[in-house]
């Protein structure tokens, strides 16, 4: 099969294009999701949801932890 030179260009057009949404996806969840929470967790007085979370986090470790504990 041969491809033409329209066909490999828009091969490589694709591709790039894909890359480059990734990575403002990427870039997007890293301004709105992990920087929030690092400044979240850097006040000193936590936010109601970080308190949540955590409560939560705490809740299913000691759940894994009762189930894992010898009988």
């Amino acid at each position: 099969m041969d491809f033409g030179p329209a066909a490999v260009m828009g091969l490589c057009i694709g591709f790039l294009w894909g890359i480059g949404c990734s990575l403002a996806i990427l870039y997007s969840i890293y301004l709105g999701g992990y920087r929030k929470a690092i400044e979240d967790s850097l006040l000193p007085e936590k936010s109601k949801r970080w308190r949540e979370t955590l409560k939560k986090i705490e809740e299913r470790r000691a759940q894994a932890a009762s189930a894992s504990a010898p009988k």
